[in-house]
């Protein structure tokens, strides 16, 4: 390998000389391996843009892709030269270089044409608007785009982001950027995951989603996305998270959503959604976790046929106005581990089938309008000890022959009177 670089570097040496052709890339040696020298320039120029001017690069880190490697920094080799291929930017561990309170992105950073992965994490603190420039010298490689706990980064993230096409990971957690989403990113149709979670992004989500056949995740939580879901979320067919908790969107939930087979997650919870819940849900047969609570939905849940959804362990539906009885479907799920049925309208006994489910670890049925006894046994009690709430039921009672001394009455749920 060495013997062949050696080769190499001197026929291009020598064809340089004989031809006076001045394209071809200057050469920094190593003991191991050359890097071209106009990329690890514009690699500690990068560098010191974010980390300030006294970081020198070329006297700490004189060989950045071999023996003296920059933490955060990884390479690759095309034609036997060194070129960056990932860029990591803020304290991700120890000895990670960090960033400067008054950083610069400057186009040297848009040199790194064989970038594939760049990530910031804690580098914006100062209010920054994200620049528009340069973005398109990545759009051949780069596969992954991280944006994490940057609170500087304000207003709207660049419409110059739909330019990087081949884009499969797209990450903007936890930043300041607000306003609504650039048009453009309906172009990103090689996303796996679309993490835009923890800014204050607004305005309606895009019904842009046709074409996205390779997107995984899709979280948008903790915004302030407002209208309606779109319906094209029907056509993320591979989509295996769907998280759009904590925003304002209303009206009823699409039919579309029963299209998402392969869902293993849908959280909705604290939205404004309403018009029931849509037997479509039953369609989601793979979902593990339901999280629908905190929507003024209403209607019934005796609609839906529970059973089917035989996968599910976590199941939350609270704070909806549910009427109606507590579906018997509930007691077949075997794998069900939290059940969360408090703060509705919900009448009728409550099912001692639920005790049967051999996973079950919380069970909340408090603050609904249950009538008549708790049919629970005393190892049920021991097993659930306060993951068990059933207060605010007035017509629900506890029988005596459950209590069988002063120091097991502990284990009786708080709130419920005894039945006479």
């Amino acid at each position: 390998m060495m013997w062949r670089m050696f080769c190499s570097l001197f026929l291009l040496s020598l064809l340089a000389r004989c031809t006076g052709d001045e394209s071809l890339p200057e050469v920094t040696y190593s003991e191991q391996a050359p890097m071209d020298k106009r990329e690890r320039e514009a690699l500690y120029s990068a560098i010191q843009g974010f980390v300030g001017d006294s970081w020198n690069g070329s006297d700490l880190y004189p060989d950045p892709c071999g023996w003296t490697p920059i933490q955060g920094v990884s390479c690759d080799m095309y034609n036997d030269l060194w070129y960056v291929t990932d860029l990591s930017l803020g304290l991700i561990h120890e000895n990670s270089l960090p960033c400067s309170s008054s950083l610069e992105i400057r186009p040297e950073l848009f040199e790194l044409k064989h970038l594939r992965s760049l990530s910031f994490f804690n580098c914006f603190i100062s209010p920054m608007v994200l620049a528009k420039d340069g973005w398109i010298s990545f759009a051949a490689n780069l596969d992954s785009l991280e944006f994490r706990s940057n609170p500087g980064l304000i207003e709207k993230l660049p419409e110059t982001l739909g330019n990087l096409t081949n884009l499969k990971s797209l990450v903007v957690l936890e930043n300041g950027f607000s306003g609504e989403l650039p048009a453009s990113i309906c172009k990103l149709k090689s996303l796996k995951r679309m993490v835009l979670a923890g800014n204050s992004f607004t305005g309606m989500i895009p019904n842009c989603f046709k074409g996205f056949k390779k997107l995984l995740i899709l979280d948008l939580s903790r915004n302030s996305f407002s209208g309606t879901l779109p319906s094209s979320v029907g056509d993320l067919t591979s989509l295996l998270k769907l998280d759009l908790s904590n925003n304002f969107l209303e009206g009823k939930l699409p039919q579309e959503l029963g299209l998402l087979k392969n869902l293993t997650l849908l959280d909705l919870r604290k939205n404004r959604f309403s018009g029931g819940l849509s037997n479509n849900i039953e369609r989601m047969q793979s979902l593990t976790e339901l999280v629908l609570s905190d929507n003024p939905m209403g209607g019934e849940m005796v609609g839906i046929k529970w059973e089917k959804m035989k996968n599910l362990v976590i199941l939350d539906v609270s704070k909806m106005g549910l009427r109606g009885e507590i579906p018997t479907g509930l007691t077949n799920l075997k794998r069900l581990r939290f059940l969360g049925l408090n703060d509705n309208n919900l009448t009728g006994f409550v099912p001692s089938e639920l005790e049967a489910l051999p996973c079950i670890g919380s069970l909340y049925i408090n603050g609904n309008n249950l009538r008549g006894e708790l049919r629970f046994s005393r190892k049920f009690y021991e097993k659930m000890g306060r993951r068990f709430k059933a207060w605010k039921n007035p017509n629900l009672c506890q029988p005596f022959e459950i209590v069988m001394s002063e120091s097991q009455k502990h284990l009786l749920p708080l709130g419920v009177k005894p039945c006479t």
